[in-house]
């Protein structure tokens, strides 16, 4: 995500090392280099100028400390300045009501269908809501049969009128059944279409003031970039929708749409989707996209991420284990199912700072897991718990039952070994004697 960006960024800030103070001439030729960065990502002229030219007042209107770098001061300044073009702070959707209604907009082929999927399952683990999926996507033949496979997988009903041509009263049908029977929220799929033209315009407006949504999204691809942004500009003079959703933000090497839309038609991002899986919907908090585009990293999101799979009562038998130097194989196992279900490996490391761009290059495949998961459910229970009595006639057994080398299940079993060492290290004394531990391993 924003891999170009980040790198012209980079480069852009390189011009002011070394310099003792910040200047009119040093800060021109770094803001020349930062629009040309803007311009590659898609962003408009006008969007890319007004910006460098706020960042330049501010930066030459800056008293620069004694302690502070003129680069570390102008990195301040842009990472301020792209929080505040992207929103400043994260904006939550209005879904209050009897019931909360969201109507979901867009483009053919933007992601609307996955993205109320993705929503009916955040308002329903998150927010413990009673949701019901509405197919009001009348046109495209796959639609409701996607939305209703969606429905299935996440738990959630899924309101259909097989045969229906009229989605307005499809939309109002769904409502009356939502409130006679409970629902507290209603995700209105809608259809898209190619491009913008007036049946369509006509459609979504009708459909709007037929049920007077509480929160009206936007959804667009945000690799169509500046295209994007123009899209949503003719949908919010005729819809005037309350924010905006960016799908597909992990294929997004610019980051055009997410830096430009906002500036546009003055309307919040509220989330950004990225990856397949359903769970893969995150609110949209322009200081941490900010942090990521300058190579700051997320910590707070990877910290939130790993949270929502935390479940405490094991995480507590673990530390006894860990103290008791009883962690076993079976627990490496369940360790590893935790990480996968946080989202994609290598996006998970990219909110690590200075972690994204060394592993830019490095293709990390979300099947890495695959060859030891395969090795460990190949033992026995008595092997998985007592690692030290797998011998020779074991591991071959063990290698050719998952399909791996001999040599595949040596590192494997070596691996634990340094993991559970160092946990035990962690868990029973802290962090000192985890370096100790980590020390002794590396000398071997």
């Amino acid at each position: 995500m924003f891999e170009n960006l980040i790198d012209r960024l980079e480069s852009s800030f390189k011009l002011l090392k070394g310099e003792g103070k910040i200047t009119e001439i040093n800060v021109a030729e770094t803001l020349k280099d930062v629009r040309k960065a803007l311009l590659d990502a898609d962003v408009s002229y006008k969007i890319a100028k007004t910006f460098c030219d706020d960042v330049k007042n501010i930066a030459l209107g800056q008293d620069v400390l004694k302690s502070v770098k003129p680069s570390q001061m102008m990195i301040k300044i842009v990472h301020d300045e792209l929080t505040k073009l992207m929103g400043s702070e994260a904006q939550d959707i209005n879904i209050k009501g009897n019931p909360g209604i969201v109507l979901v907009a867009g483009l053919q082929g933007s992601g609307k269908t996955t993205f109320s999927g993705k929503l009916a399952l955040n308002c329903k683990n998150k927010r413990n809501l009673k949701v019901l999926l509405v197919a009001g996507d009348v046109y495209r033949p796959a639609a409701i049969d996607q939305l209703k496979v969606l429905g299935s997988q996440i738990g959630v009903e899924v309101y259909t009128e097989e045969g229906s041509k009229d989605p307005v009263s499809i939309a109002k049908n769904a409502i009356t059944k939502a409130k006679s029977e409970g629902f507290q929220l209603v995700i209105v799929d809608t259809a898209g279409r190619l491009a913008v033209d007036e049946q369509m315009m006509y459609e979504i407006a009708a459909i709007k003031e037929s049920i007077n949504p509480t929160e009206t999204l936007f959804v667009v691809d945000s690799m169509t970039g500046q295209d994007a942004v123009e899209t949503a500009k003719a949908f919010n003079d005729r819809l005037d929708f309350d924010g905006v959703v960016l799908t597909k933000l992990d294929g997004d090497t610019r980051g055009g749409a997410a830096l430009s839309i906002k500036a546009v038609v003055n309307k919040p991002i509220k989330f950004a989707s990225s990856g397949e899986k359903m769970e893969a919907l995150d609110v949209f908090h322009p200081k941490r996209i900010a942090d990521r585009i300058l190579g700051m990293g997320d910590v707070v999101s990877l910290v939130e991420k790993a949270q929502e799979h935390f479940d405490e009562e094991k995480a507590k038998k673990l530390q006894k284990k860990l103290i008791k130097d009883q962690f076993t194989l079976s627990d490496f196992y369940d360790q590893i199912q935790q990480i996968k279900k946080m989202g994609n490996i290598k996006d998970l490391a990219s909110m690590l700072p200075g972690v994204g761009k060394a592993l830019r290059d490095v293709d990390i495949d979300n099947n890495a897991f695959k060859s030891v998961e395969a090795i460990i459910l190949s033992m026995t229970l008595e092997e998985r718990n007592n690692p030290q009595i797998i011998n020779g006639s074991r591991r071959r057994r063990i290698a050719l039952g998952s399909g791996t080398k001999i040599e595949e299940v040596n590192r494997l079993l070596k691996q634990f070994e340094d993991t559970r060492k160092v946990m035990k290290q962690v868990a029973g004394g802290g962090a000192k004697n985890a370096l100790r531990a980590m020390k002794g391993l590396r000398r071997r």
